[in-house]
């Protein structure tokens, strides 16, 4: 067993007000299989940059391990994929390549075709195949599942229960379920690490939760009740004290040494009240300080008078004039949430971008009601340019709904005069997700909008979309969230 030590870890960025981490001291045992949560922004990337020594921080790492990040750094992606894996692993022989890739259950053309044209998922295969040939070292794995179709992420599952250490960010639940053995979280104030998978932790997490509302509940009964009696008590002691003149004890005579000692005891009281207020107050000001504000979103819906809004039949997406899948029929009606799943280069973002009024080439039939209000969430965030307001000035949407939905999602207020460009990929995608719930609509048209995003972020979105029912036809691979929020699932063969 070796240790990777953090001792007193403080970190800044350049030119910021605030530390990502302060006086930060943990342990990791290196054959532990972790798990790293937060909120996006919270310093989860970061984190794995600092054991890479990438950054200059005060305080001390100790390892005795070798790390390999993931994703790899490219230098040039305008290359067959073949050199990319052969840069990365430069001792593995091509049978070895096209084993792991068959693994995977893609086929090996993807190889000698050029990395920059590879779809997200088949780009993230590449790179996996390198993770799995690369060799023994301890791993920091930054978001891998990022558009796996299930069945890769299910390779990529089993890929990990063989290894022995790794720490790996990820907001897919049901994947950090099956791999991970320990939950390193960053909570607003600290960091936390305990022993079990993402269940255990979520809880863990709240009933400590719970514990400190109901604890908040009863010291602020408890500082009322304390309030009260001691302004009670004080005012019992000074009526008590100006008594001292005209009252007698015995009715010969004033007794000022006897009220005068009343007055005191009646005085001391209320000092001690007041303490003991003091120290609910305090104890009270200690909660919270982890808890995720988990307030609701809100989704902007049309009325819709018409069914079906979407209908398609025998439908086969073509590619170079040739049909990519067998035919398919489905109709989409009011509130319906359609989930379309198939594998990584299936034609999913296709059938999306036909609905869209996208030139796609098909065979068969998709007929789309008219007048329909269309909201979408693309599944690329490089179009995004500009700050908030630009976006505000393309598109028909609610500013007052936008922003309040951003701070919903964990996006700071003093985030929005930004470049957006300068924002996380996680801060990016919440604004594609903010502007489409922000827009009315008659169908909303998603194509994998939880990519990067954090899960509390995830868990608002679910709780959005069962309490508004939007009609919705979306592209996502969080296993977890397609079985919450689909009433159909058509598969792609």
């Amino acid at each position: 067993m070796s240790l990777i030590s953090i001792n007193n870890l403080t970190f800044r960025y350049d030119g910021s007000l605030y530390n990502v981490f302060e006086n930060v001291s943990f342990n990791i045992d290196t054959n532990w299989k972790i798990g790293l949560i937060g909120r996006n922004g919270k310093g989860k990337t970061t984190f794995l940059k600092l054991l890479l020594g990438e950054y200059e921080y005060s305080g001390t790492i100790s390892k005795s391990v070798q790390f390999d990040y993931f994703p790899f750094e490219i230098s040039n992606k305008d290359r067959m994929a073949i050199e990319i894996v052969n840069e990365i692993t430069p001792l593995t022989e091509d049978w070895q390549i096209i084993k792991e890739l068959n693994l995977l259950n893609t086929d090996a053309e993807i190889l000698y075709r050029n990395f920059n044209l590879l779809s997200g998922g088949e780009q993230m295969k590449i790179l996996l195949i390198s993770l799995f040939l690369k060799g023994d070292n301890f791993l920091l794995i930054d978001e891998p599942t990022n558009h796996l179709d299930i069945e890769t992420r299910n390779n990529l599952t089993n890929y990990l229960k063989r290894k022995k250490g790794f720490i790996v960010v990820s907001h897919d639940r049901d994947f950090l379920d099956k791999v991970v053995d320990h939950i390193i979280s960053i909570n607003n104030t600290n960091i936390d690490i305990e022993q079990g998978n993402f269940s255990t932790w979520q809880e863990n997490k709240n009933r400590q939760d719970n514990f400190e509302r109901m604890q908040n509940e009863k010291l602020k009964k408890d500082i009322d009740r304390l309030e009260i009696a001691s302004q009670n008590t004080a005012n019992w002691s000074d009526k008590v004290e100006k008594t001292k003149y005209n009252t007698t004890n015995s009715g010969s005579k004033v007794d000022r040494g006897y009220i005068g000692h009343q007055a005191a005891k009646m005085m001391k009281k209320s000092k001690v009240m007041e303490r003991r207020i003091e120290k609910a107050i305090d104890e009270k000001a200690s909660l919270f300080k982890n808890v995720d504000r988990n307030d609701s979103l809100k989704i902007v819906t049309l009325e819709n008078r018409k069914n079906p809004l979407v209908l398609a039949e025998r439908l086969q997406i073509k590619y170079d004039d040739k049909p990519i899948f067998n035919p398919i029929s489905f109709e989409v009606n009011d509130k319906d949430r359609v989930a379309i799943v198939g594998k990584n280069g299936a034609g999913k973002s296709s059938i999306l971008n036909l609905i869209l009024g996208n030139d796609i080439k098909y065979d068969g039939n998709i007929k789309i009601a008219n007048d329909l209000k269309i909201s979408s969430v693309s599944q690329s965030t490089e179009n995004l340019r500009g700050t908030l307001e630009s976006i505000l000035m393309d598109n028909d949407v609610d500013e007052s709904i936008f922003k309040a939905m951003l701070v919903k999602m964990g996006v700071p207020s003093e985030e929005f005069d930004k470049d957006i460009k300068k924002m996380s990929e996680g801060q990016k995608k919440k604004v594609l997700i903010a502007k489409s719930i922000s827009q009315r609509a008659n169908i909303y048209i998603w194509d994998e909008p939880l990519n990067y995003i954090d899960i509390l972020t995830r868990i608002q979105i679910e709780e959005a979309i069962l309490k508004y029912e939007p009609t919705l036809i979306f592209v996502e691979h969080d296993e977890t969230f397609i079985k919450k929020i689909a009433t159909k699932i058509v598969y792609l063969d």
